[in-house]
């Protein structure tokens, strides 16, 4: 009734508008995410790598300089025979 009685000036009008712009972009927002989240593949699973096996760590060791082609054929006969005391 007296809408244009009020003396809020262009301060009113500013802030209704600014509060409508903010209130669309956050439902804008919200959907967005919310499509996205939705349609998102399936995560793959990394696979990670196996631990190397002993051969291989000695291996790794005589290419390092680590050990000599000696000391690489001794522990890699020990480590192809098993634990001492099996058949």
């Amino acid at each position: 009734m007296f809408w244009y009685d009020h003396n809020l000036g262009g301060w009113g009008w500013f802030a209704m508008s600014v509060s409508m712009i903010l209130f669309w972009a956050l439902i804008i927002t919200v959907a967005v995410l919310l499509f996205r989240t939705v349609n998102r593949p399936p995560h793959e699973h990394t696979h990670t790598p196996a631990a190397p096996t002993p051969e291989q760590v000695l291996a790794h060791r005589l290419a390092r300089g680590e050990i000599d082609e000696d000391e690489y054929q001794r522990r890699l006969a020990a480590l192809r025979t098993g634990p001492p005391g099996t058949p």
